[in-house]
């Protein structure tokens, strides 16, 4: 993906140091958007869970549908912005996400917010890749480039991290839909900028739109998530395993199809670095560790500890301004210490505080888990930003718009996989030790043996004896879940810093 800029206002743009970082702050906002997004949900869901009554596995779904679509369009979106005008398909995505978020809002039913979830992943896939290809255009000098990526990567690490803060906040004066409705006025602000200080780019020889391509990659993506979490489930496994086997060979077809192809979609050819990959899979981890640690520490703090979603959000406050400042001190390290040491000991952060939750299980405080966020919150930061500048950095200078989709392609393929996988094993675990009172039926029992949040409501309309009976073996269940999951976070996070000092070698 080639980059020609074509308007008037680019010269402006780049011949200005105040209008270049103008426009990097525009930009900012979809990129602070789309990232609070990814995790905004995790304060909300145990709200909407009693609002709308979901299954486990549709809560997971509400959550993930999200980053699964947008995973599986961000590269199709970028080479449609190359050809129709990268600000163009900002100002079209700016537009629909908004939209979408009003009718996410206001749904209904739960598959109503899973629909407009999924649809918003379309709008969102069209803002990612455009904001990193336009800071390539409007950053000419290597120097201002490396701290407007750096920029970039910490907000959009920062966005994940704040995403239950805002959520908590909201939720404490609003009813659920506000968490969606706050994206409006932050994309309006945009839709605003973007004309004046945004200069339009393009390819002037685009490779075609290819279809097949982009339906390959849902193909690959989507069943090969819904098996990950309906496996667990003994009628639905039959089918889960076809569905695996349908990604699987989705995933061969596309492969074989971007290798064979003149201009692909996506240049595997970039993987053939093995710095590369390694920068990709370690970006991956480090969205892994953070969406996983919010998908269960939300539910604890405010199911099993008993506080509202605000005072839930101030605990991980420390944690969400460390991310920031972590991902910015990072910078004048990596230039010191080689980088894929850094990016060990960062993921290492990540593994005691998983580690730390495991050990401490049902005995952990509200302090102790405000401490194991404060240090996954500086692993995340410190590793995402210096994974996304090797992915860039160690990609030929011609690759450097599929080097992005791909770097963009990593982090929501590891938020979908965060929920994915351990959302399933806290889940298995959950129903494998919860015990129902034989006096609850129907409905009211599916749900309270399936999540914390329908045992916490079932117990309320029993109450009693019975009800407070429920209450604590669903917390305690919970919380085994929490130590189970903890525990393989954990290794699988050392396992990712022991990789990433043997992969981030420079080729």
């Amino acid at each position: 993906m080639s980059t020609l800029l074509t308007s008037p206002v680019a010269t402006a743009v780049t011949g200005s140091r105040a209008r270049r970082f103008a426009a990097l702050a525009v930009l900012m906002l979809p990129v602070l958007l789309i990232s609070v997004d990814n995790t905004v949900l995790s304060f909300a869901l145990p709200t909407i869970a009693r609002a709308l009554d979901p299954s486990a596995t549709t809560q997971l779904w509400i959550v993930d549908a999200y980053p699964l679509v947008l995973a599986g369009l961000l590269v199709v979106m970028g080479s449609i912005g190359d050809r129709i005008g990268r600000r163009r398909i900002l100002v079209v995505g700016a537009t629909g996400f908004a939209l979408l978020s009003v009718a996410a809002a206001f749904a209904t039913e739960a598959w109503m917010l899973v629909a407009a979830r999924a649809v918003m992943g379309v709008f969102g896939a069209m803002l990612m890749p455009a904001t990193l290809s336009i800071i390539r255009n409007v950053f000419v000098d290597a120097g201002e480039r490396r701290v407007a990526l750096a920029v970039w990567s910490t907000m959009f690490a920062a966005g994940n991290a704040l995403g239950p803060l805002v959520g908590g906040t909201l939720l404490a004066h609003f009813h659920w839909g506000a968490v969606f409705l706050v994206a409006v006025p932050i994309l309006v602000l945009m839709l605003v900028g973007v004309p004046f200080l945004v200069p339009e780019s393009r390819d002037p020889q685009p490779g075609p739109v290819d279809v097949p391509s982009m339906l390959l990659s849902l193909g690959a993506l989507a069943p090969t998530a819904w098996a990950i979490k309906s496996v667990v489930h003994p009628e639905e496994r039959g089918f889960a395993i076809a569905a695996l086997a349908v990604g699987v060979l989705c995933g061969i077809a596309f492969v074989r199809r971007q290798l064979r192809s003149r201009t692909p979609m996506l240049d595997l050819r970039l993987f053939q670095s093995t710095a590369f990959t390694g920068s990709v899979l370690m970006n991956m981890a480090a969205m892994f560790s953070l969406t996983g640690f919010l998908f269960f520490i939300a539910q604890h703090l405010q199911l099993v500890a008993g506080l509202d979603p605000f005072t839930s959000g101030l605990v991980l406050v420390p944690g969400s301004v460390l991310t920031i400042v972590a991902g910015l001190v990072v910078v004048p390290i990596v230039a010191r210490v080689a980088p894929r040491w850094v990016v060990a000991v960062s993921l290492t952060f990540s593994a005691a505080a998983y580690a730390m939750v495991s050990v401490l299980g049902h005995h952990a405080s509200i302090v102790a888990l405000a401490v194991a966020f404060v240090l996954l919150g500086i692993g995340i930061g410190a590793s995402e930003t210096v994974t996304n500048d090797l992915i860039i950095s160690t990609a030929p200078a011609d690759k450097a718009g599929a080097a992005s989709a791909v770097s963009e392609t990593a982090y929501e393929i590891g938020a979908v996989l965060g929920t994915a996988v351990l959302g399933t094993i806290l889940a298995t675990t959950y129903r494998s030790h919860v015990v129902v009172p034989d006096a609850l039926a129907g409905s009211a029992r599916t749900a309270a043996q399936e999540t914390l949040g329908g045992a916490v409501s079932a117990a309320a309309d029993l109450g009693g004896t019975a009800g407070q009976a429920l209450l604590e073996s669903a917390r305690a269940a919970f919380d085994s879940g929490v130590t189970i999951t903890g525990a393989v976070a954990a290794v699988l996070m050392l396992v990712a810093a022991a990789a990433s000092v043997v992969m981030l070698k420079r080729d």
